[in-house]
C-alpha cells in the first residue's frame, strides 16, 4: 500500500497518509476539519535498498557458486598478463611526467 501526501488548502497543514490504492482520496483536513484537502502528486513509489545490498549470486545453489569460483580463478590468470602490460604503459607515462617535473 502506498503513502500519499496531502495538503489542506485552508490551513496549509501537510501530512502523509498510508492507504490502499482502492481507497478514495481524503477530503477532510484532520487539523481544521474543513473539506479543503487535496492529494499532492508525489515522486512515486520506489524500491529503496538499505544496508550492504545484495548480489545476483547471493541466492544461487552451491554447485553454481563452485563453478563460478572455478571460472573466476581461470579468468584471473589471463587477467594478470593484461594488467602487467597496462603497468608498463603507465610507467612510461610516469617517466615522461618525471622528466617534465625535473625541467621545472
Amino acid at each position: 500500500m502506498p503513502t500519499y501526501d496531502y495538503e489542506c488548502e485552508a490551513c496549509g497543514h501537510k501530512f502523509e497518509q498510508f492507504q490502499s490504492m482502492k481507497d478514495e482520496a481524503l477530503t477532510k483536513c484532520p487539523e481544521c476539519k474543513k473539506k479543503k484537502l487535496r492529494r499532492l502528486f508525489g515522486t512515486g513509489g520506489a524500491i529503496v535498498f538499505k544496508g550492504s545490498g545484495f548480489y545476483q549470486t547471493d541466492y544461487r545453489s552451491e554447485s553454481y557458486k563452485k563453478s563460478a569460483a572455478a571460472d573466476s580463478k581461470s579468468s584471473s590468470g589471463g587477467g594478470d598478463s593484461g594488467s602487467s602490460g597496462g603497468g608498463s604503459s603507465s610507467s612510461s607515462k610516469g617517466d615522461s611526467g618525471s622528466k617534465s617535473s625535473g625541467d621545472k
